[in-house]
């Protein structure tokens, strides 16, 4: 295969932006080294110790070739016959992205207590909703959970909400989404705090970028006063010795979330300041 092609299975599963396959799960991964290093090892030892070499030699002779071969021939032979097994959980979800009529990303409070969750799920299930993903935020009044859904066609806005309500949520909010809330949060992070530390200028619109919110001031504008008591404003402090207010009506910030924007702006901070001392 010539370099840079794409198999028909990288391009069904490949990360639209980097174009890497996704990490498969430990287990898997486990499952098919030991498959793959199994019959080598045993064909090693039962060509090694019928010799007449010296045990130190039969030791070191099994040593090397045993990892050599492991390293250059079972783990990418596992790899690549077995991928598709490997990459089977990602490759169920990818495929349930693709068969979903709409895509939603939903909010609700739930009660922390056992089988909250689990009702709210069976809610979701019943009109045979798929969830793609969940994030569990503790706030206040118990637990926010996030889901991004995956609906069957003609389902409708208020037909989320009125099951969310029925699965015990209180406060639901549901709002249209695209395959991009599916993107590693981990990744995501990662790609916004390099691009603060190549600039720091760029944190109100990282931060707005990571929390969907929109920037209400901005350091050097005339500061926005009073706060929201729903919890829809965040102010998060700066080197510029005025602080970035943020806004998402209809959706308060949780403690998560701002911790997060926090450590984005001391960041920020941080490369502010050791830029002005190397100047």
């Amino acid at each position: 295969m010539r370099h840079g092609a794409l198999t028909p299975f990288h391009a069904e599963l490949s990360c639209d932006s980097c174009g890497q396959l996704p990490e498969p799960p430990r287990s898997r991964l486990t499952l098919a080294n030991v498959a793959a290093m199994l019959p080598i090892e045993l064909l090693v030892h039962a060509l090694v110790v019928q010799t007449d070499l010296s045990y130190p030699v039969k030791v070191l002779i099994l040593t090397v070739t045993a990892t050599v071969l492991v390293i250059w021939v079972a783990e990418p032979s596992a790899t690549r016959l077995l991928r598709r097994w490997l990459h089977g959980p990602a490759l169920h979800r990818r495929k349930n992205l693709h068969r979903a009529h709409s895509l939603w990303r939903a909010r609700t409070i739930l009660a922390d207590r056992p089988g909250a969750l689990e009702r709210i799920t069976h809610a979701l299930s019943c009109l045979d909703i798929n969830i793609l993903s969940i994030h569990v935020h503790p706030v206040r009044d118990g637990v926010l959970d996030e889901f991004v859904l995956a609906t069957p066609g003609g389902l409708t806005e208020q037909d989320l909400l009125d099951a969310l309500v029925a699965g015990g949520g209180s406060s639901p909010r549901v709002v249209r989404t695209t395959p991009i809330a599916l993107v590693d949060g981990q990744t995501r992070a990662l790609s916004l705090a390099a691009r603060i530390a190549g600039n720091p200028s760029e944190l109100p619109l990282a931060v707005a970028d990571l929390l969907s919110a929109e920037i209400v001031s901005e350091p050097g504008q005339h500061p926005v006063q009073g706060h929201a008591a729903d919890g829809t404003l965040l102010k998060i402090p700066t080197a510029w010795h005025q602080p970035i207010i943020f806004a998402r009506p209809g959706n308060p910030f949780t403690p998560a979330e701002s911790a997060r924007a926090h450590r984005l702006a001391e960041l920020a901070e941080i490369v502010e300041l050791s830029q002005t001392k190397a100047a």
